[in-house]
């Protein structure tokens, strides 16, 4: 089964957001358009409580971009984004969720971040993604959204570990790049552990 996985594609990660991902809301069209090439499609949602501890505000004397750590790993401190039931953490109103069977919530535990679809950043509680996929006989993963260099490359990472074959829409995902290259070597991560790069030209003719 052809599965296609929408990343955190809300009003903070948009621009004018608290944490906007240049350019992110060119991911929406294609996101769109590519909807119905699949056999099912899902969403992630970010979904911080407030004061989550990946937000500066919750260190104080640290700023958005320091480094600190959260459940015993390093933690990129982010500006407060997606809080559970505010408008930045709502799907992006141009987003087509009637072919989305399911949402999975991420970043509920205030102790720790969770960038991939399918565990917090430790690995110690599952979101159910992965379960689920299997329930309904997914084999062919796709995954387009927000951001390339943090969330999404997370989410084929975790995947290919969990024994999907994972792709990519490589236009259809933008980056956060705190650190120029930032794209380019999440790219690179994500080839060697086997996920593949696909355009969505090449979707949109099959």
């Amino acid at each position: 089964m052809r599965t296609l996985i929408l990343v955190d594609i809300q009003n903070d990660f948009l621009p004018g957001g608290a944490l906007a991902v240049p350019r992110g809301d060119e991911v929406i069209p294609i996101a769109n358009e590519l909807q119905p090439r699949f056999d099912l499609v899902v969403a992630t949602q970010d979904w911080h409580p407030a004061g989550h501890g990946s937000f500066a505000s919750s260190h104080p004397g640290r700023r958005p971009g320091d480094l600190a750590a959260l459940g015993g790993l390093p933690q990129v401190l982010w500006p407060d984004h997606c809080v559970q039931g505010s408008r930045g953490a709502e799907f992006a109103a141009r987003l087509q969720m009637n072919r989305v069977e399911a949402i999975f919530r991420k970043g509920t535990d205030p102790a720790i971040d969770s960038y991939s679809a399918f565990f917090d950043n430790a690995h110690r509680k599952s979101t159910g993604l992965g379960d689920y996929l299997k329930g309904r006989g997914a084999t062919e993963v796709y995954v387009l959204g927000l951001a390339a260099d943090y969330c999404v490359k997370f989410s084929a990472l975790d995947g290919r570990r969990l024994g999907f074959r994972m792709l990519v829409v490589e236009d259809g995902t933008r980056g956060v790049e705190l650190q120029p290259g930032d794209v380019a070597r999440a790219i690179e991560q994500m080839r060697a552990a086997g996920v593949e790069m696909v355009r969505s030209a090449a979707l949109r003719a099959t």
